[in-house]
């Protein structure tokens, strides 16, 4: 499975629906959400798995918690809501808040919803990569390689498919986040795609914020 088929699919679906029951939030704007949030876990774990220590500690976790099959019952995904908030605080420390921030301007989400559902989201991400970590069969050291290939695929899948709204957040997203420029995720993909620092406002500039503007009506 690519991570455009986890993200189209019925495992996206479906925890779209939970968070919408429980949180009262448009389900479009949760696929939104989940569509730009998890290339960026992802690229956040490639860089700090470029660190021994850090790649050591990713290629244990999933080992133990991690082996896919949330992605076949993402019932899962509510009881494993606390899991999940540890898991964003280790995989963007100090920086929690800012992403969440740049998230909850960029979706409309509001902000002390954009926190639960993405640590309803962080399991089944971590799910998708022991997944894939199975299938390549590689341990710590090639985590970074299977990470960055992960990106890499799926940015030239959604650029290859037909224009949708749902495909122009991905290929937006995964496009910058394919970028290397200052070897910081936040600035790759939020900078370059969800408009920079936060003070740049999307909405006539085009980029993510258009799009999502068309999806939501705004």
């Amino acid at each position: 499975m690519s991570l455009i088929d986890l993200l189209t699919g019925n495992t996206s679906n479906q925890v779209a629906e939970q968070a919408e029951n429980k949180f009262g939030i448009n389900r479009n704007q949760v696929i939104a959400l989940l569509a730009v949030a998890t290339p960026l876990i992802i690229s956040y774990l490639r860089n700090k798995s470029q660190d021994a220590k850090e790649a050591e500690a990713l290629n244990n976790a999933l080992d133990k918690d991690h082996n896919g099959s949330i992605l076949n019952d993402p019932s899962q995904v509510e009881s494993r809501q606390a899991e999940g908030g540890s898991i964003l605080d280790h995989i963007f420390g100090g920086q929690k808040s800012t992403v969440e921030n740049q998230l909850s301007q960029n979706t409309g989400i509001s902000i002390d919803k954009i926190g639960p559902i993405l640590a309803m989201l962080a399991p089944v991400v971590m799910g998708y990569i022991g997944q894939q970590k199975q299938q390549s069969n590689v341990g710590a050291g090639g985590l970074g390689d299977l990470l960055g290939g992960i990106l890499g695929n799926a940015s030239n899948q959604a650029q290859a498919q037909q224009s949708s709204p749902l495909n122009d957040i991905l290929g937006s997203v995964l496009g910058g986040g394919q970028s290397q420029s200052s070897g910081n995720p936040l600035n790759d993909i939020l900078g370059s795609v969800l408009g920079g620092g936060g003070n740049q406002q999307q909405q006539g500039g085009g980029g993510l914020g258009s799009i999502l503007g068309n999806i939501f009506g705004k």
